[in-house]
């Protein structure tokens, strides 16, 4: 680079400096190649489930309307944090205009919160399903599923046109470096020079609300079907549902876990190393499992795979 990356001794900063994922000059190419291979083994994984639901009309149930949601949802996901990963990783740490910056946190909150709820909305179909088979048909009705749907992509917006605008309305006047591999909120937080206070408290409040709350729903509906599965009689059924839901709660947990660590917190995190290392797990690594947790495991998708091969 021909300008230096020392802070930026301005009244307002027009720009942030990126450090990506890693500085080290040895392992970024290797690092590089990785995860340009995981991206797009994520993107061909969603985008092949969204074609099957699209394409075989047994797939058109509440499960899978879902399920082609959180697809859409993962492909946009990691196409907001990805191109600045892989940028870091190939050039090195780089410049991002204030305003790229800001739309980059944007579109990151509202996908992350819209999962947050899509998870909790699948975790609550799945227990309606089991505990409630005999109603399933009209708990689950279009229009409801369509509601929960569209409440999560809605409410992952209004959420993040609050958090987004109070951090936008901070003051920056240097350093100018972010210890990150994407525009998130505590490395902003750590970089105003203006009391920060009520940003934080909106913050931890909202992620109480999204994070907590949706979790807690994926909680009790889980604890609910685990409740129905063990009332059931054929010892075969019970560990093909306990199965399917111990691959779920794995993904669940750790999604949850890392972002609630993160997030869900009433101070700024000093420990940026170990917040890149984490963000990889819910940015990367999650959006990567979940099309194998939640579709390809399963033995209706993996019809409809089959015969999709056949006929071409």
């Amino acid at each position: 680079m021909q300008r230096s990356l020392e802070p930026a001794n301005l009244t307002s900063v027009q720009q942030f400096v990126l450090l990506g994922l890693s500085t080290r000059l040895s392992s970024r190419d290797t690092l590089f190649a990785i995860f340009l291979a995981l991206y797009l083994l994520t993107l061909l994984e969603n985008t092949l489930i969204i074609y099957l639901i699209c394409t075989h009309g047994e797939l058109r149930k509440p499960m899978y309307f879902f399920l082609g949601n959180l697809s859409g949802l993962e492909m946009c996901y990691v196409s907001v944090t990805m191109p600045t990963l892989l940028a870091g990783l190939w050039t090195g740490p780089f410049y991002v205009p204030f305003a790229a910056c800001m739309t980059q946190l944007f579109f990151f909150i509202s996908l992350i919160c819209t999962e947050c709820t899509l998870l909790a909305s699948m975790a609550y179909d799945r227990c309606v399903a089991i505990c409630r088979p005999l109603h399933y048909p009209l708990l689950m009705r279009p229009q409801v599923c369509l509601g929960l749907a569209a409440s999560s992509w809605l409410g992952g917006l209004v959420v993040s046109v609050a958090k987004t605008t109070c951090i936008a309305s901070l003051t920056y006047c240097g350093p100018n470096v972010l210890n990150q591999f994407f525009c998130d909120v505590s490395p902003l937080l750590n970089l105003s020079c203006t009391h920060v206070a009520l940003t934080e408290l909106v913050d931890f409040i909202s992620a109480i609300v999204i994070l907590w709350g949706t979790l807690l729903v994926a909680l009790a509906s889980y604890v609910a079907i685990a409740m129905a599965v063990l009332r059931m009689p054929s010892a075969a059924a019970r560990h093909k549902a306990f199965s399917t839901c111990a691959s779920h709660l794995v993904v669940v947990g750790i999604f949850y876990s890392v972002t609630i660590f993160i997030y869900a917190r009433p101070s700024r995190i000093e420990a940026m190393d170990l917040n890149k290392v984490l963000s990889v797990v819910y940015t990367v690594v999650t959006p990567m499992c979940n099309p194998v947790i939640y579709c390809l495991r399963n033995r209706e998708v993996q019809e409809a795979f089959w015969r999709t091969l056949k006929w071409s």
